[in-house]
């Protein structure tokens, strides 16, 4: 009993520190092919293979409902502490490879997800390649502004050059 309770604990902390969670399914995976997961996910996920019932409990005990009609069969779960898209990614691309991990949803921001809102994540971009694009638009329209501020002064500048001197 006290073990099931420190499991409990033990996910309920997971679910609270998690930016989002990815549930899967790994039935006929080998223990080999899951490590291969896990080092494949290790920077933004731990990814844990979990007891519904343990879980089911774990997750109202931190505040995440909708998970329950997910937690049938062998479940394991990517509890994301890194960039949520990175980790959807890293699980679509093993799931295509090994079409035997079924990705079965998820929770994100407050709400459950469906394994399709799953797939529609990982067609997002990155988060480092979303803060490249922002900083090359900001790079651009500074640019753009010191443009404008100093080309009234350049042209005035051509201009006196080109005008004939009085003798």
């Amino acid at each position: 009993m006290a073990q099931k309770e420190a499991s409990v604990a033990e996910l309920t902390k997971n679910f609270e520190d998690s930016t989002a969670v990815l549930l899967t399914e790994y039935r006929g995976l080998t223990v080999a092919e899951l490590k291969e997961l896990r080092n494949s996910i290790r920077q933004d996920a731990e990814y844990a293979v979990v007891k519904n019932t343990l879980t089911k409990i774990a997750a109202k005990n931190a505040g995440v409902d909708g998970l329950d009609d997910d937690l049938k069969g062998p479940s394991a779960i990517a509890f994301v502490h890194g960039d949520p898209v990175t980790v959807a990614k890293g699980l679509r691309a093993f799931a295509k490879a090994h079409p035997l991990l079924v990705i079965k949803g998820g929770y994100f921001d407050g709400n459950p997800l469906s394994a399709d809102e799953v797939n529609k994540l990982a067609d997002l971009e990155s988060r480092e390649t979303l803060l490249g694009k922002l900083a090359g638009a900001f790079k651009a329209s500074l640019f753009g502004a010191a443009y404008m501020f100093t080309a009234p002064a350049s042209k005035a500048a051509a201009s006196a050059r080109l005008r004939p001197r009085p003798i």
